[in-house]
């Protein structure tokens, strides 16, 4: 019997997801636990599985397309049999030639299976493409769709949103570079006429790769942030002493069997205590409005190989130190394997970011709209001052706090960086509290 395969739903606030590649094609013997094909939220990548033996007999989505959660993908069975049940369209069965009338019974039991392109539906707007108008305040009726049967993706949005309202009523902007205000697309740029590749590019000595998804997603998400948004970065430093003699009295303390606790895990708990103090950071601007949360949804920074990926703790305020480090390590393995659940890639209300394993010593950090502040970690370096009529040195921390202009002023900010710098030095006193 006939298997149809849906596209999973991976959390409660993803509503579509987009194709990248298929493992199988039309005709392939599919076996249990074999990848089917590969696809992407706007926040991970995951690949889907064959839950049956069989051929695979039909798909109804290609590599590219956004589908929407739930939907029928594909089709596992034997080949001949009837699938006109299944599909978006619910009317295509695999037809044979009409030689095959004539063929011997062995052959005529055993039809040719049909590749099965997408669904002749009315056009539509995907959820991600509605949001993102909603955002950045685009006409959806003078988008120009570039998705299956003419549907309205994300990317047309936010290429709509980087183009003046003249280029894109001339057509299709995206991929074209601007060089109006701001980066947008002028009409001037979308009639100019496309570059000739050289036909020096083999002595040049280089290669073009296609852009992920997950990477189009990053630029446009870290664009809109730049572009819409009064970006501020302050930077400070803190002497390191503190939490450097209490990692080593941890270490010391085998018979506790801690999480292995790092300096990244002692200074998200001390932002999760600080962050209460200072509500406008702690804060989603939402146009509008400013919505200041109760609790601390932490978002961490982390590095995968598929690009930067941001998961939340969440109510980090009311949680432990070894909570903390337990839950950052767990939630690093799920992202970096790429079986994180898209629910934990959303809902942070401040991010923290460290490059301080990499030797940077100081960075200006992108917020992630909508909250309203980035902290960025930095690495430890030793610096010299005066005390007491004599030179010492000791380790520094620095610490560059980038924030939302439009939600607090330069003040209130520093008063952040400066509560958090005292905690940190005093560490021991924090977790006293």
């Amino acid at each position: 019997m006939a298997t149809v395969v849906i596209m999973p739903r991976q959390g409660q606030s993803v509503e579509s997801c987009v194709i990248t590649s298929w493992a199988k094609k039309v005709g392939d013997p599919v076996h249990t636990g074999e990848t089917l094909f590969s696809y992407e939220t706007d926040k991970a990548a995951f690949d889907e599985e064959a839950k049956v033996d069989g051929t695979l007999l039909a798909v109804f989505y290609q590599e590219q397309d956004d589908v929407p959660c739930l939907s029928e993908v594909a089709v596992i069975g034997t080949p001949g049999e009837d699938i006109s049940a299944f599909g978006p369209h619910a009317d295509v069965s695999p037809a044979a030639p009409e030689t095959a009338q004539a063929a011997t019974p062995a052959v005529a039991a055993a039809p040719m299976a049909v590749q099965l392109t997408a669904p002749t539906a009315a056009a539509g707007v995907s959820p991600r493409a509605r949001v993102a108008a909603e955002r950045l305040h685009v006409d959806l009726t003078g988008v120009t769709p570039t998705g299956p049967h003419g549907r309205i993706l994300e990317r047309d949005v936010l290429a709509a949103g980087r183009s003046t309202s003249a280029a894109v009523a001339a057509g299709s902007t995206a991929g074209i570079p601007g060089t109006g205000l701001g980066g947008r697309v002028t009409l001037a740029d979308q009639q100019a006429p496309a570059a000739v590749a050289s036909e020096t590019s083999s002595v040049l000595g280089y290669h073009d790769e296609k852009i992920s998804h997950m990477r189009k997603i990053i630029a446009d998400s870290m664009h809109n942030s730049l572009a819409t948004m009064a970006q501020l970065t302050h930077h400070s430093s803190f002497d390191a002493s503190s939490i450097i003699a209490y990692r080593k009295e941890l270490k010391a303390a085998e018979s506790l069997e801690l999480p292995g606790i790092t300096y990244n895990d002692l200074i998200l708990y001390a932002v999760s205590r600080v962050l209460k103090h200072h509500p406008a950071l702690n804060a989603h601007w939402m146009d509008d409005k400013i919505r200041y949360f109760d609790h601390v949804h932490l978002g961490m920074a982390v590095d995968t190989p598929r690009g930067l990926l941001v998961p939340t703790i969440f109510n980090a305020d009311t949680k432990s130190l070894a909570e903390i480090a337990k839950e950052t390590k767990e939630l690093a393995a799920a992202a970096q394997g790429g079986s994180i659940s898209p629910d934990l890639l959303s809902g942070a209300t401040f991010t923290v970011s460290n490059l301080g394993t990499l030797d940077i010593e100081m960075f200006t950090p992108v917020i992630n709209p909508p909250q309203t502040g980035i902290l960025g970690v930095d690495c430890m370096v030793d610096r010299v001052r005066m005390a007491d009529g004599h030179i010492s040195v000791y380790p520094a921390m620095g610490l560059s706090l980038t924030y939302d202009h439009r939600a607090m002023d330069g003040a209130p900010a520093s008063r952040f960086l400066k509560e958090l710098k005292t905690v940190l030095e005093h560490f021991s006193a924090l977790l006293a509290e």
